[in-house]
């Protein structure tokens, strides 16, 4: 038989196609070999395709578990295989590997029918589920020579078989999912599916989830949003896909083909969406936290749980943008015709000079005559209105710059005084147009009377009643160059008054005498004290301290009130509980920081004290007009020239702050009726109180405050204090 096959005349070619076959069989062989011993270039080690690097977003969560926003290079969120709705699934599988859960990561049945269709002409891929994971995970390079491609094609082959060799078939498709980019700033399924429809990605429909695995071809040719057309021939594509491999019917292919793409786009921007201060804010925190522990912020993949309560949150965002919207009303008709900033025409030239504009025309060598004129030269630009929201106009530089100086500016900080957890921190309106936060410890103003109860509680806890009866008439500070401030109203109608209601209708004189008669120690002690309520900005120990001339954060004051309403424990406000990594692993834990600050009958009696304000006194309409139920105190602050408003409210289970001005102190209102903290600052807390306590369960509400089990040293009952006095023939107070 071998000499018939070796006198055959076409021996000589069999033998060397045979011997061809055979070699091109070893040769491929050992170039496999040699790119999985890597010597074409190192491999992905086992630990990295055990722990493959992808960029992950880190995420904030409110205290409901409500996702506030995310800090990312990249916006990607890891889902996982129960989160995938079987829409999604069946969608790839039917597009782009329909033996998936046949191969071992490489298709060759397919890939050799593939070889054939580009030999005629008819190109199309042949990669794997498993290949396309491999190339997400571990990116080609671009080569410039062909070879170079077929060994990167090759090491992905490689790739693929260990990926099905150390993960099932749904880790697979749970790791393609998360790795791939669907634009609009969306990596991973979980953010492509909250971007394009506001959605999970278990929610996700049949035309949803086939239109997502569409754009996977090419994202930016079927994106929806910028081509609706190819998206839509691209959906129905792989919804013909789905009815062809038995993943939907063909009535439910034809009916699904016949709607339209219903977006609804949510790419997210920082400056959007809930809590946009303090997002900032704990980035900052969380950045400084970062370094010092070896993590990175925005690829890791953190898990930040914080404080916030979403419902708190919204409602005192809603409320500031309602009342400043009033309060800016209010004030452009009180300077209608008139520039607020009135003689100080150098504010305008300062900002001027502090805007990025006026720094990158200096930058360019521009002469001050130059810049003066491009601030003059009107330009098209969107400006932001508490009335109309975003505003396309045309103006000058300069006019912007006086425009936005009307606007008025708030914060407000919402805790709970026993846990110290901050519930609601609102820095500002909005975020995109005014960046400043007025909550956090850096941004202080003068707090005005909302610091006399300090001056009256060290009165308290050296044993004076709120009963006791002191002179309404000037005081006279000799070791301070006699300074003798006046009453606001300059009013002294009552010779005497009980320190009930000098507190109640804010008065100065009888701050004062307590600040020089009745605290050992006078200013120093009322710094001392307020450093045990957290109290750490600048505080100059002099009698002006008492009428609230120092500057001092929201964050700092609501903190100091809580320890009122928490029976004398100051616990530092807290808004970040815990960190735990992309594994779940918690990383760091908040423990929060607490100290005895006064005695829980001083404290008590001070709740009292600030109760009668929010019944009879600067802040009566708490409880006649808005009727806030159950035990409520508070205290407003106004300071000379109406720059600045105040009012924290307490109540035993909440603790409320808020600040009412404008960008510059010398831009404000003219009359106290309108420039007042009962006027400005109050009006939010309360329509604030008013959602939050209308909520069911969201707040729980205690009608009155809780007095300390030992019997009270200190007379609470002005009946029984005056007869006391007249009894012991002793006169409250020494002329």
């Amino acid at each position: 038989m071998f000499d018939l096959l070796f006198k055959n005349p076409y021996w000589k070619w069999l033998r060397w196609l045979w011997i061809g076959a055979f070699a091109g069989v070893f040769l491929f062989a050992g170039i496999l070999f040699a790119i999985a011993r890597g010597w074409f270039g190192e491999l992905p080690p086992i630990e990295e395709l055990e722990n493959p690097k992808t960029y992950l977003a880190s995420e904030i969560y409110a205290e409901e578990g409500t996702l506030l926003g995310k800090y990312y290079l990249q916006n990607r969120s890891n889902a996982n295989f129960e989160d995938l709705s079987p829409n999604l699934i069946n969608a790839l599988i039917s597009t782009e590997d329909i033996r998936f859960y046949e191969h071992s990561g490489v298709d060759n049945k397919r890939l050799f029918t593939i070889i054939v269709y580009n030999l005629i002409g008819k190109r199309q891929g042949a990669s794997t589920i498993s290949q396309q994971l491999a190339k997400n995970l571990f990116p080609r390079k671009r080569f410039k020579y062909f070879h170079q491609k077929v060994i990167t094609k090759l090491q992905e082959w490689i790739t693929a078989i260990r990926i099905e060799q150390r993960y099932t078939k749904e880790e697979i498709l749970t790791m393609y999912f998360n790795t791939v980019e669907f634009g609009g700033n969306s990596f991973g399924i979980r953010s492509a599916a909250k971007t394009f429809f506001g959605k999970s990605p278990k929610d996700l429909t049949a035309p949803e989830g086939a239109m997502l695995v569409g754009m996977l071809k090419a994202i930016t040719r079927y994106n929806p949003r910028i081509n609706p057309a190819n998206a839509l021939n691209r959906r129905n594509t792989v919804l013909n896909q789905m009815a062809k491999n038995d993943a939907i019917t063909r009535e439910e292919c034809e009916t699904f083909k016949k709607q339209p793409i219903e977006l609804n786009y949510q790419e997210e921007d920082h400056n959007e969406g809930l809590a946009t201060y303090f997002r900032e804010t704990l980035r900052m925190e969380l950045l400084d936290w970062c370094e010092e522990n070896g993590y990175n912020l925005y690829k890791d993949g953190l898990k930040i749980y914080t404080t916030i309560n979403p419902t708190m949150q919204a409602m005192a965002e809603e409320t500031v943008a309602e009342q400043l919207k009033e309060q800016q009303k209010k004030f452009y008709a009180h300077w209608k015709g008139r520039e607020p900033w009135g003689q100080f025409k150098e504010l305008i030239t300062l900002s001027m000079k502090r805007s990025d504009r006026y720094r990158i025309l200096k930058e360019m060598g521009k002469s001050e005559k130059e810049i003066l004129n491009d601030f003059n030269t009107p330009v098209k630009m969107r400006v932001f209105s508490y009335t109309r929201g975003e505003v396309d106009t045309v103006m000058t530089p300069l006019d912007s710059i006086k425009y936005y100086k009307y606007f008025a500016q708030c914060g407000m900080m919402s805790m709970d005084p026993v846990t110290g957890r901050i519930k609601a921190w609102v820095g500002g309106h909005n975020y995109k147009y005014f960046k400043y936060d007025h909550v956090n410890s850096t941004a202080k103003r003068q707090v005005g009377s909302t610091f006399k109860p300090l001056v009256y509680t060290l009165a308290i806890d050296n044993g004076y009643s709120p009963c006791t009866m002191v002179p309404n008439k000037p005081v006279v500070f000799e070791d301070y160059n006699d300074w003798a401030p006046q009453n606001a109203d300059d009013k002294y109608s009552d010779p005497e008054m009980s320190l009930f209601r000098g507190l109640q209708f804010s008065v100065n004189n009888i701050v004062l005498y307590l600040m020089k008669n009745c605290v050992p120690g006078g200013p120093k002690s009322v710094v001392e004290l307020a450093r045990k309520l957290g109290i750490t900005s600048n505080l100059e120990p002099y009698p002006s301290i008492a009428l609230g001339t120092s500057d001092v954060s929201i964050y700092e004051m609501v903190g100091a009130f809580s320890a009122y309403a928490n029976k004398g424990l100051w616990i530092k406000p807290t808004y970040l509980l815990r960190i735990q990594d992309k594994n779940g692993n918690t990383i760091f834990e908040n423990v929060p920081e607490t100290k005895e600050a006064i005695s829980e009958q001083t404290a008590y009696v001070m709740c009292k004290m600030m109760e009668r304000v929010t019944a009879h006194g600067t802040a009566a309409k708490v409880k006649y007009m808005y009727q806030i139920p159950g035990a409520v105190g508070g205290k407003t602050g106004t300071t000379q020239n109406y720059s600045d408003g105040w009012f924290i409210g307490i109540t035993p289970t909440l603790v409320s702050g808020c600040w009412v001005g404008w960008e510059d102190r010398a831009i404000h209102f003219r009359t106290m009726d309108l420039g007042s903290g009962s006027a400005m600052a109050m009006p939010i807390w309360a329509n604030y109180m008013k959602k939050v306590v209308s909520k069911p369960g969201l707040l729980r509400i205690v009608n009155e405050w809780e007095a300390p089990q030992s019997p009270l040293t200190i007379e609470m009952d002005c009946n029984k204090f005056q007869a006391e006095k007249q009894n012991s023939g002793k006169a409250d107070f020494t002329e």
